[in-house]
């Protein structure tokens, strides 16, 4: 029987002082969680509002499942970088395709990992939502494919709102279809793949409102 890979000790120690917070002081809550694969690997693709969206959308799944996050190489000087590595994150060049990192998030999820991805690229500025929606990066679709895992879409809100103790809210949606797609080109199957994506979290976030 498939078993999937357990947290690291650093993971479940934050995620143990996080979970009372999140659900009580920004009232934290949930659905769909019952659409996500049980068992096994797959990419889990959210909207991006605030660098503490890993935080909610990694909650629900607290402490079962140990999701992993790419996080841009700046991040990783000592002493932070040996810290986030141990809560679940891998380091990725922003702005240009690292296929170091695409590499392992492949292996990641062939392993059973949930391995998060922000498609949008980088965090939304209020009222730019259709600009950062028109850059939307393939890697999330273009990384289940060769996996060979299900890509799986989430909407986040009321991280661009901390301040303002906000109420925090997710929702994971049923994995997108890439029937298919396997007998496209690489490019055409990814795009098609995002596109159907970005349908799915938008479809989500309004669902929140």
């Amino acid at each position: 029987m498939q078993t999937n890979p357990r947290p690291s000790l650093l993971y479940l120690v934050v995620g143990g002082l996080s979970y009372p917070v999140l659900r009580l002081l920004y009232r934290l809550t949930w659905r769909g969680v019952e659409r996500l694969p049980a068992v096994g690997g797959y990419v889990l693709a959210a909207n991006h509002w605030s660098s503490f969206d890993p935080w909610p959308i990694g909650m629900p799944l607290f402490p079962r499942r140990y999701l992993r996050f790419m996080a841009k190489s700046e991040l990783f000087w000592f002493p932070l970088g040996p810290l986030i590595s141990a809560c679940g994150a891998f380091p990725v060049r922003r702005g240009q395709r690292d296929q170091e990192a695409i590499d392992t998030a492949v292996r990641l999820c062939r392993e059973g990992h949930v391995v998060v991805m922000f498609p949008e690229g980088t965090r939304r500025q209020k009222g730019l939502r259709k600009k950062h929606e028109a850059r939307w990066r393939s890697g999330a679709a273009r990384i289940a494919l060769e996996a060979g895992v299900p890509l799986v879409p989430a909407g986040i809100a009321g991280t661009d709102a901390l301040a303002r103790f906000a109420k925090l809210r997710v929702a994971f949606g049923p994995p997108v279809s890439l029937d298919g797609l396997s007998e496209l080109p690489v490019d055409e199957a990814a795009r098609i793949a995002t596109d159907r994506l970005r349908e799915a979290i938008a479809a989500l976030e309004e669902s929140l409102d």
